[in-house]
């Protein structure tokens, strides 16, 4: 019986999430399992999707949609809902289950690369789906941190704070970003950092994997820092999210 699985999200032709599960269900001779991309212009047509789509049992979310989709579900895990974000929903008996991988992912993706010293502490760039769950994980490592937002009131500080004090950036050693700029195709885009106070002592994680370096991964490395994308993450949330839909 064939079963569907994919992800959905405003742009998601970047994504790396169909040849990981087509790959996953070739080597494991899942032949009627089938893994797709779904561009939704808004969260609402996900309705339409779900009606031309019954063989659907699971589905990825990606931006702008891991914190729009939560009225839409029928449930959602305890987890999933401390964050606000869900980024796996489980199809059961056409009831829209939801929950949050990003998280632990992203925990456990950074315990095995960040030596989180005492005095450690770190920014977060952006303020979506993606920056609540990464907020969690830090919580739970008891790394302290700011959030940077464009705007004054959805961050701790803005873009112009980090101009203002460059202490700010200076004192973080663990800078995360978890917006969309620079991934593709506007990989000439990144967030607008002052990469002259980045030194040896930094550590800096991009959420985005593609590309593999971002514009800023790359400035970021021009002044030595150690960088790391989000490509591990990826794999480490996709099968944790095969493990919810065959739960």
């Amino acid at each position: 019986m064939e079963k569907k699985f994919g992800l959905i999200g405003m742009t998601v032709s970047h994504s790396f999430s169909k040849s990981f599960f087509d790959e996953k269900f070739f080597r494991e001779g899942l032949r009627d399992y089938h893994y797709d991309l779904y561009e939704l212009k808004e969260i609402k047509d996900l309705k339409k999707l779900l009606k031309d789509n019954p063989e659907l049992c699971g589905l990825n979310v990606t931006i702008p949609f891991k914190e729009q989709v939560i009225p839409l579900l029928g449930d959602i895990d305890a987890t999933a809902q401390r964050i606000g974000a869900v980024n796996v929903i489980k199809i059961k008996d056409g009831t829209l289950l939801g929950f949050n991988t990003d998280s632990d992912a992203f925990l456990e993706s950074l315990s095995k690369w960040f030596p989180n010293e005492a005095g450690s502490k770190a920014l977060i760039l952006g303020t979506g789906g993606s920056s609540k769950a990464v907020q969690e994980a830090l919580k739970k490592l008891n790394i302290p941190f700011q959030i940077v937002s464009r705007t004054k009131g959805k961050g701790n500080i803005t873009y112009n704070d980090l101009e203002k004090s460059e202490s700010i950036i200076s004192e973080s050693n663990l800078i995360i970003n978890t917006t969309p700029l620079g991934m593709t195709p506007n990989n000439n885009t990144m967030p607008p950092i002052n990469f002259e106070l980045i030194t040896s002592n930094h550590y800096i994680y991009d959420l985005i994997y593609n590309p593999a370096r971002t514009m800023f991964l790359q400035k970021a490395e021009m002044h030595n820092a150690i960088i790391k994308n989000g490509l591990e993450m990826l794999h480490i949330q996709a099968e944790k999210s095969w493990a919810i839909w065959n739960n």
